[in-house]
């Protein structure tokens, strides 16, 4: 007979394992994401995200906002990274308080995953509707097949409004108008009772008995045949008799209630169009490049050659979505994110027009504290320490041109 210790035992074991599986049903919310702890190679030498635009910083449940701009596939992709050639374009948001309407790169419609060359400069258009009340930070990112996903910029965004007033609407093929949001939920709510009900009550036959203790000793002493008996062999019988007969029995009255379904697509789309970026006309050479630890500044030796018809001045130098602006050459005025604008950060120490034919050998330093708030400078601890990021000089009319820079990159600590 089981004593009273034994039942006790018995209760807790099975409580516990109750409150273990309830507990994954809640979920915290999150607000942001680790984006700085991702490898600040990857976000230097992969994808680079600029002329970024989140079209509203605010909207009600229902409401839509546009996040467009482009992006360059960085030609010195790391070895250690796989090559993008099954990539997703994605959003990073802390759970599904948005829901994506529609994503687009080079104007083509990409549901599923895409194929992208390096080198290449690609424009996107992601659109997204309201879902949850709340303040959320939302990130453009790219999945990468053997790469995991490259997070870019992240913006805040406001949500107004209840979620119960929120609708997803959709037509199917055969004509008719479901509301994903709540179709079926009901029916959702149910099936995940009874298989819940199923497991608690796999988990109490088992653990109704002395388990821990008493079989420890009996496997010690030689006699684990003695703990499963003819019984328990045809209770666990039945439950996997009965398993495989219910799912069977249901998998054929969903198929014939629902005859007409189309599988998930999991395609590559190949064939995208990149822009056609022209060629610029000015060449920069890297000629050493060192990042100063107690300074938090990363400073480059250039030589600059203007083969235009036209003075340029350097105006930005971007890298892992982090923007340096020289403040005499260019001032912000798309509302990019704060703490990822260094609006005085870039100096050159002889940034007078560069005339047509002209080479100038300059020394470029980008400092801010974004170097170590973004934990950029752990790249100096990375066994292929090099950076990657992008040039943009304009000229007299205010034109731009685009240069990726690529080099080795040495600490210096004092």
């Amino acid at each position: 007979m089981k004593t009273i210790k034994d039942k006790v035992a018995s209760l807790s074991f099975v409580a516990l394992l109750m409150a273990l599986t309830a507990a994954m049903f809640y979920t915290p919310t999150a607000s942001a994401h680790g984006e700085k702890s991702q490898a600040a190679f990857m976000r230097m030498r992969t994808i680079h995200w600029y002329d970024l635009n989140w079209s509203k910083d605010e909207v009600a449940v229902n409401e839509t906002v546009t996040i467009s701009g482009k992006f360059h596939v960085f030609g010195g992709w790391p070895e250690s990274v796989d090559e993008p050639d099954v990539s997703f374009l994605n959003i990073g948001i802390p759970g599904p308080v948005f829901i994506r309407a529609g994503s687009w790169i080079g104007g083509q419609l990409v549901p599923r995953s895409v194929a992208l060359s390096l080198g290449e400069t690609y424009d996107f258009k992601v659109l997204l509707k309201a879902r949850r009340p709340g303040d959320w930070h939302v990130h453009t990112m790219m999945n990468v097949q053997g790469g995991g996903p490259i997070i870019g910029p992240g913006k805040w965004v406001t949500i107004t409004g209840s979620m119960s007033q929120f609708v997803n609407p959709i037509v199917t093929l055969t004509g008719k108008t479901l509301d994903l949001e709540t179709y079926n939920i009901s029916n959702i709510y149910f099936w995940h009772a009874i298989w819940y009900a199923v497991g608690v009550a796999w988990m109490w036959y088992w653990a109704k008995g002395p388990i821990f203790i008493p079989r420890q000793l009996a496997v010690a002493s030689g006699k684990a045949s003695t703990l499963i008996s003819s019984g328990d062999k045809k209770v666990g019988i039945v439950f996997l008799v009965g398993t495989i007969v219910a799912n069977a029995y249901l998998m054929g009255a969903t198929n014939d209630e629902y005859p007409v379904t189309t599988p998930l697509q999991a395609g590559t789309m190949r064939g995208i169009i990149p822009l056609e970026m022209p060629v610029p006309s000015v060449n920069v050479v890297v000629d050493d490049a060192t990042y100063r630890v107690p300074g938090r500044a990363m400073q480059m030796s250039l030589t600059v050659t203007n083969n235009g018809d036209s003075s340029v001045r350097l105006g930005e130098f971007m890298t892992a979505s982090v923007r340096f602006l020289e403040p005499n050459v260019l001032e912000d005025e798309t509302g990019y994110p704060d703490d990822l604008l260094a609006e005085e950060g870039l100096t050159v120490s002889d940034n007078s027009p560069l005339a047509p034919g002209e080479t100038r050998s300059i020394s470029v330093t980008a400092s801010d504290a974004a170097w170590e708030v973004y934990r950029l400078a752990d790249l100096i601890y990375d066994p292929d320490s090099r950076f990657a990021g992008l040039l943009f000089f304009f000229d007299e009319a205010g034109n731009r041109q685009m240069v990726m820079v690529d080099s080795a990159l040495i600490p210096s600590f004092i």
